[in-house]
């Protein structure tokens, strides 16, 4: 054998241990790779009743809006009517029950105003 030839097998030799050491690497990429498939496909299928589950939620939540926008309009409706009856009521009956009132008011003060009066003289009279 010669040099040349020696240094060759070194050569192919020192070749071969490369190889082999950047094939653990690439072999332990590989079953990194799959290993993240098999976590994507697991990921995936229990995605589809996670998002059923969730459009159903939504679609029970979308009915429910609806009623609540029905009982808003109701009780909308309801304050309106309350606030036009209100309105008539006083237009109507507010003047003259005030007036009723303040009638009555000064009635009952002239009446107290009279007895109280009519009590003195007759204090007065008893006591002359």
């Amino acid at each position: 054998m010669s040099a040349g030839q020696i240094a060759a097998l070194i050569a192919a030799g020192a070749f071969v241990v490369l190889v082999v050491l950047l094939a653990i690497p690439l072999i332990k990429l590989g079953k990194t790779l799959d290993a993240a498939t098999e976590a994507i496909e697991r990921t995936n299928s229990n995605t589809d009743p996670l998002l059923i589950g969730a459009n159903q939620t939504i679609t029970h939540v979308n009915a429910q809006l609806e009623r609540v926008d029905g009982i808003t309009s109701n009780a909308q409706a309801v304050t309106g009517n309350v606030s036009a009856l209100t309105s008539v009521f006083t237009a109507t009956l507010g003047g003259p029950l005030v007036k009723t009132a303040a009638l009555s008011y000064g009635l009952s003060k002239a009446i107290k105003a009279r007895k109280k009066k009519t009590a003195l003289k007759a204090a007065k009279k008893a006591a002359k």
